[in-house]
């Protein structure tokens, strides 16, 4: 029989409970494929603008004449991506997944918008490092998202796949530029990208709204979170190395010169700064103190830097060796890249498809992660009658072997962390590999213009030979019009200086080999940390004080709703955390 205290609605509690907003690992197959496809298409854009310039410094020079600027066009986004890709790791937490990513979309779709209405050379590099400020957050910001909704042992093989649109990026992002440009100007190559922005917009606001638990978000907090500190300190001290290298290396300015020892001296200084600043003074620092204290995630980091070196000093100066010492054209050049962008997507799906089925990662790494070693040993002996095997096909083993050791590495990080400290982890993996990738461009470029003046000046005398010298150094295209003897003389000079840089990137990758060795196996299906499928309930007992706000976690949807109940302060949390 009824009475005053029954619920006028019989099902209310039960109704109450199928309204709850649903985990990453409870939403329908549709909205899952919808969330990975609007964030894979951001992931495909950013992969390409990391090579998109390589074939636009011809037309772009000839446009603004600053031909001794072009360089920039690349490390300036680099620069940008190592710089702020760790701090979206803790955006993921403090905005949600949705705004994070939303935020570095947007970002992206700015300045790569602003790169196509530029119209000087200061304006475009200064567009092209605020795109790459959202393409570093776009890569970090999938990698989380995607590994929210796939258990241990399926990451792997949904973080494969997306590694195919990262290597399919990459890899077209240098014919895609050469063939607008030919067709409609360079401009066009920036400004087709915005319909696949703003689909990847549209389609994470629609579908990605689970909830996760995570940290509240109001406008006051999100400001006070952000380690700004450790941002700028890290920008000043990889921008000031970058400028260090450029002009000593890449302009001959001597020793004595201001414009070489000042930014010398700001590195020491900035890193100095950097180090204190995380460890004292952030409330919640981009390189979290608390993972440099573990065995893990020091090895993982370390082999991102060395493999990321590795593979940016290959990609960078591979294509020039066809077109200084085989004396190709530069299509035909750009295209001996495009076996190591297929053999990376490739090696990625493989590498998630082995762990999904053995649901282990050591061996294959320890197997393939010996290719890249190959790879670059095949490059180093190329000579100018080389077949076209060896020519075509060295750099396989090497797309295919990084690609395996980036996803195992990955996982084997993944598993030795608890869920509450993916996104950070993640972002803290991303910081070494976004190191690497500009000191990769960086540190070989300044290796390769020193090794190239050496050999020049030894080959080259007599009037004019300084100038010669340097007309030849600063132009890869003058080297097939040369006379003969100048030619055979810039020809071995190129090769020489080409095969130091390859050494050095095998050295960097023969001593990645080395670091993850250590790095102990995990089984998979053990490391099952499920998500809370029902957050809601975390705040209700919390409110209620049945249960503490444990970590001042609770359930945060995607839009970063949700009110915060921090149980430390923010000198509390840091100090306990370190």
């Amino acid at each position: 029989m009824a009475t005053e205290r029954d619920p006028l609605i019989a099902n209310a509690t039960n109704l109450t409970q199928d309204h709850r907003p649903l985990g990453p690992r409870d939403i329908s197959r549709s909205t899952r494929y919808g969330i990975l496809f609007g964030l894979w298409s951001a992931t495909f854009l950013s992969s390409l603008n990391t090579t998109l310039v390589a074939t636009l410094l011809p037309s772009i020079s000839s446009d603004f004449n600053k031909s001794h600027e072009a360089s920039w066009l690349g490390t300036s986004y680099l620069l940008a991506v190592c710089t702020f890709t760790p701090l979206y790791g803790r955006l993921c937490n403090i905005m949600g997944r949705r705004g994070a990513n939303q935020l570095a979309v947007c970002i992206a779709a700015l300045g790569t918008l602003l790169c196509g209405f530029s119209n000087s050379m200061g304006m475009l590099i200064a567009a092209r490092f605020l795109s790459g400020m959202g393409g570093g957050g776009i890569l970090t910001t999938c990698t989380i998202t995607t590994s929210d909704m796939y258990s241990m042992r399926s990451r792997g093989l949904a973080q494969g796949v997306q590694s195919v649109f990262n290597g399919l990026g990459m890899g077209l992002g240098g014919p895609i530029g050469g063939f607008i440009s030919d067709r409609f100007g360079w401009r066009w190559a920036f400004l087709i990208q915005m319909p696949l922005f703003v689909l990847s917009l549209v389609l994470t606001t629609y579908n990605l709204r689970y909830v996760t638990p995570g940290k509240g978000k109001s406008t006051k907090d999100v400001l006070k979170r952000i380690d700004y500190g450790g941002s700028v300190a890290l920008l000043l001290s990889v921008g000031s190395c970058l400028v260090f290298l450029s002009m000593k290396y890449n302009e001959d300015l001597p020793w004595s010169n201001q414009w070489v020892y000042v930014p010398l001296a700001l590195v020491g200084i900035f890193s100095v700064v950097f180090i204190l600043v995380e460890l004292l003074v952030a409330p919640e620092p981009i390189m979290a103190p608390f993972l440099l204290k573990q065995k893990v995630p020091v090895l993982v980091g370390a082999n991102n830097f060395l493999v990321a070196f590795c593979n940016f000093s290959v990609m960078y100066f591979f294509p020039m060796w066809f077109q200084t010492v085989a004396l190709t054209s530069a299509s035909t050049a750009g295209l001996h890249l495009m076996p190591n962008s297929v053999c990376m997507s490739t090696g990625s799906l493989f590498a998630g498809w082995m762990m999904h089925r053995t649901g282990k990662y050591k061996l294959i790494n320890l197997i393939f992660g010996f290719f890249p070693f190959i790879g670059i040993t095949l490059i180093t002996l190329m000579r100018e009658d080389s077949g076209p095997l060896q020519m075509w096909l060295s750099i396989i083993p090497l797309g295919f072997g990084n690609a395996i050791v980036f996803q195992t590495n990955l996982v084997a990080l993944l598993a030795h962390l608890p869920e509450g400290s993916m996104a950070v982890g993640t972002g803290f993996g991303q910081l070494f590999r976004g190191i690497g990738q500009v000191g990769g461009v960086a540190i070989s470029s300044a290796l390769f213009q020193y090794k190239l003046d050496s050999e020049l000046r030894s080959r080259i005398h007599g009037d004019g030979a300084a100038e010669i010298v340097s007309r030849i150094r600063h132009s890869t295209t003058l080297v097939g019009g040369l006379p003969p003897d100048l030619q055979r003389a810039a020809r071995e000079s190129y090769a020489i200086s080409l095969r130091a840089v390859f050494m050095l990137a095998a050295c960097s990758t023969l001593l990645a080999y080395l670091v993850r060795l250590p790095i102990p196996e995990k089984n998979l299906d053990s490391q099952e940390k499920e998500i809370d499928t029902q957050p809601k309930s975390i705040s209700s007992e919390a409110e209620s004080g049945a249960l503490p706000p444990a970590n001042s976690h609770h359930a945060v949807d995607n839009e970063g709703n949700g009110e915060a109940r921090p149980l430390l302060s923010n000198r509390e949390r840091r100090f306990s955390t370190l």
